[in-house]
């Protein structure tokens, strides 16, 4: 199920750690699908970032 017009993804995550993954993610207050978000917008900036530094060199 999606919500806000997102398209779904299918991950493949062993049960135990999707379920401890949910715990921690609850701490910090975040659904599993935001703290993902939050996690793959930071490996895109830090990508962007050595491919500007790789071109200035």
């Amino acid at each position: 199920m999606t919500t806000k017009g997102t398209t779904g993804r299918v991950v493949r995550v062993e049960k135990e750690t999707w379920d401890e993954y949910a715990e921690a993610c609850a701490a910090k207050g975040l659904s599993r699908a935001a703290d993902l978000r939050v996690y793959i917008n930071r490996e895109i900036a830090a990508h962007k970032r050595r491919l500007r530094e790789a071109a200035s060199d």
